[in-house]
C-alpha cells in the first residue's frame, strides 16, 4: 500500500508541477485579466466534465472490476457527447458568450471527458502504472503546447489555450484507447457473443452509481468554484486572475491527500473485508495530513515579493488569497480521506449531504463577502465551506467506523513509525 501511494504521490508532484508551468504561462503572458479569462474557461469546462461523470466517472473503477470494459465504455461516451455539447449551449444562455467560445469549450470538454472515461477504466483494472503515466503525458503536452505558443511563436491569445488542450487531451486519449484494446474484455465479448440485455443492465447500473457517487462531486465543485463566479460578476477579470494563481498554488497542496485517497479507494473497493482495510489506511491517513500540513505551513511563508517575480507585479496581492485559504486547505485533507471511505462503501448520501452544507455555507458567505473584501472575501467563504463540510464528513466518519477524532489525528507515534520505515529502508 506505502509502496503505491508513493508512487501515485510521485505522479502527482510532476503533474503539479507542470501544472504550475501552465498557470505560470498563462500568468505571464497574459496578464491577470488574460488569466481571469483562462481561470473561467477551464472552470465552465470543469463543470461540464463533471455533468459528464454522472454516468461515468469515478464510480467506473467501482463497476469495472465486475463488469466488462466494454459494456461500461459506450453509454460514458454517448452522455460525455451530449452533455458537452448541451451544457455548452446552456452556458451561452446564462451569460453573454462568443459562438467562438462556445464551440470551444464544448469540443475542449468532450475530449477531456473521453481521456477522463479510459483512465478510470485503468485504474480499475488496476493499471497504476498507465493511469500513472497518461496523467503525467497530458499534462506535460498542456505546457510544451503553451510554451510554444506564447514563448516561441508570440501567440498571445486566449485561443492558444483552447488549441492547446486540443493536443494535451487528445493524444493521451489515443494512446489510452489503444491501452483498453489490449485487455482481455475486448477478446472476451467476441468470444461470448454478449447480448443486448447484459449491455443494457451494465448501463442501468452505471447510471445508478455514478448519480449517487457524482453528485457529491457536482455539490463539491460549486463548492470550490462558486467564489470563482462570485469574483467574476461582482468584481472584474483581473481579480479572478489574481485569485486563480492563489487558489492554484494552495490546491496544488491537495496532490498529497488525494494521491492518498485515491489509493486507498482503489484498495478499498477491492477488498474483501471492508473494515479491515478501513483500519490498515488510518495510519497511512494521518501521516497524509501530517505532510498536508507542512505544506500549507511552507505555502504560507512564501513572500508576496516572490509571487511578483514569479508571476509578474500584478500577483503579489494572491499572497492574501493564500493566507485565507490555508485552513480550509488543511482541514479538508480530513475531508479527502473520509470522502474516499464513503465513496468506496457505496454511501454516496453522505458524501452528498456534506458537500450540500458546505455550499450553503459558501453561497451567502461569498456573497456577502466578496463586495467588501473582493477576491480575499471569496478565499475566506472557500475556507469556511471546507470546515463545515469536514466537520459533518468526520462526525459520520467516526460513527461509521469506530474510531475516535483522535485516530484521525497524526501523533508522534505516528513520526516515530514513519522514520522507523526509513531508516529499515536505508
Amino acid at each position: 500500500m506505502i509502496k503505491r501511494i508513493l508512487q501515485h504521490f510521485a505522479a502527482r508532484v510532476l503533474t503539479a508541477g507542470l501544472g504550475f508551468a501552465v498557470v505560470w504561462l498563462t500568468a505571464r503572458y497574459l496578464g491577470a485579466a488574460g488569466r481571469g479569462q483562462v481561470s473561467l474557461f477551464f472552470t465552465d469546462m470543469s463543470g461540464l466534465v463533471l455533468l459528464s461523470g454522472l454516468v461515468g466517472g469515478s464510480s467506473l473503477i467501482y463497476l469495472v472490476p465486475r463488469r466488462n470494459v466494454w459494456h461500461l465504455l459506450p453509454p460514458a461516451y454517448a452522455w460525455a457527447a451530449l452533455v458537452s455539447g448541451l451544457g455548452a449551449g446552456a452556458i451561452a444562455l446564462l451569460r453573454p458568450v462568443s459562438l467562438e467560445y462556445v464551440l470551444h469549450l464544448g469540443a475542449v470538454a468532450l475530449v477531456q471527458v473521453l481521456l477522463s472515461i479510459n483512465l478510470f477504466l485503468l485504474l480499475g483494472r488496476k493499471r497504476e502504472r498507465d493511469y500513472n503515466v497518461l496523467t503525467t503525458v497530458q499534462a506535460a503536452l498542456l505546457a510544451l503546447a503553451l510554451g510554444v505558443a506564447f514563448a516561441g511563436v508570440q501567440w498571445l491569445d486566449i485561443r492558444a489555450y483552447y488549441y492547446a488542450n486540443y493536443v494535451a487531451y487528445g493524444l493521451p486519449w489515443l494512446i489510452s484507447t489503444a491501452l483498453l484494446l489490449r485487455l482481455p474484455d475486448a477478446r472476451k465479448l467476441r468470444l461470448s457473443g454478449a447480448n443486448r440485455a447484459r449491455r443494457y443492465a451494465a448501463a442501468r447500473e452505471l447510471a445508478r452509481h455514478s448519480r449517487g457517487a457524482h453528485l457529491s462531486n457536482l455539490l463539491t465543485f460549486a463548492n470550490y468554484r462558486f467564489g470563482y463566479y462570485a469574483v467574476a460578476y461582482l468584481a472584474d477579470a483581473r481579480a479572478l486572475g489574481i485569485l486563480s494563481v492563489g487558489v492554484a498554488l494552495a490546491e496544488a497542496i491537495w496532490m498529497i491527500p488525494r494521491s492518498t485517497a485515491l489509493i486507498q479507494y482503489v484498495a478499498l473497493v477491492n477488498a474483501a473485508d471492508k473494515r479491515e482495510q478501513t483500519y490498515a489506511a488510518l495510519r497511512g491517513s494521518r501521516l497524509t495530513l501530517l505532510a498536508t500540513a507542512g505544506a500549507v505551513l511552507a505555502l504560507a511563508a512564501v513572500p508576496a515579493a516572490w509571487l511578483v517575480a514569479i508571476f509578474g507585479p500584478e500577483f503579489g496581492a494572491a499572497h492574501s488569497v493564500i493566507l485565507a485559504l490555508a485552513p480550509g486547505i488543511f482541514i479538508n485533507g480530513v475531508g479527502m480521506q473520509a470522502s474516499g471511505y464513503f465513496s468506496g462503501t457505496a454511501r454516496y448520501r453522505v458524501n452528498n449531504q456534506a458537500a450540500l452544507l458546505g455550499l450553503a455555507v459558501t453561497a451567502p458567505v461569498c456573497l456577502l463577502l466578496v463586495p467588501r473584501l473582493g477576491m480575499v472575501g471569496a478565499a475566506l467563504g472557500m475556507s469556511a465551506s471546507y470546515a463545515a463540510s469536514v466537520a459533518y464528513l468526520g462526525w459520520h466518519y467516526c460513527r461509521a467506523t469506530g474510531a475516535t477524532w483522535a485516530d484521525l489525528l497524526p501523533g508522534p507515534a505516528d513520526v516515530r513509525w514513519a522514520f522507523g520505515k526509513l531508516r529499515i529502508k536505508n
